[in-house]
């Protein structure tokens, strides 16, 4: 499944839940308007961008937590990109202008023991931070991804794999 959409785009003034907004200008430090609670350990450019499958939120939301999109602090909650094929080194059109390249899996951090201490276990493990795609739990974190072409973006718009990673 190379080609989705983003169904939700989400920004908070510093921590989570993070909130919908109709569109975003996306610049080489993230979306206009985002800020992060922590920007000693989130933020910069290679983690400009957080991504997250609605299937992973969805997921969550049936097994009892109470998230909605954009609860777990993704920028972009995707729709029809399968999160167990990301790779750091991807690279994505987003919309019409906007490119972006998977950094790395997002490693949850305390903030989100908010929703249960539990989560946390149920999108990461060892495998994931060692950078193990077989992990069942690959891409359930969301993935970073750094901004390679900024531009306007809203929900709706077709996101898709330009090139795989190398």
């Amino acid at each position: 499944m190379n080609r989705g959409r983003v169904l939700q785009i989400n920004v908070s003034l510093g921590g989570v839940p993070k909130h919908p907004v109709a569109e975003c200008m996306v610049t080489p430090l993230g979306l206009a308007g985002d800020k992060c609670a922590h920007p000693n350990i989130h933020g910069g450019p290679r983690q400009a961008i957080l991504v997250m499958a609605r299937e992973v939120v969805d997921h969550l939301s049936q097994a009892g937590y109470p998230l909605t999109y954009g609860s777990l602090g993704e920028n972009f909650t995707v729709d029809g990109l399968d999160h167990r094929h990301w790779r750091a080194g991807q690279r994505y059109r987003v919309g019409n202008e906007v490119v972006i390249e998977l950094t790395k899996p997002r490693g949850p951090c305390r903030t989100l023991d908010m929703y249960g201490e539990s989560l946390k276990r149920e999108i990461y493990d060892k495998k994931v931070k060692d950078g193990d795609p077989a992990s069942p739990y690959w891409g359930m974190s969301g993935f970073y991804a750094s901004v390679i072409q900024g531009g306007p973006v809203h929900p709706g718009a077709p996101i898709f794999l330009l090139d795989q990673a190398v």
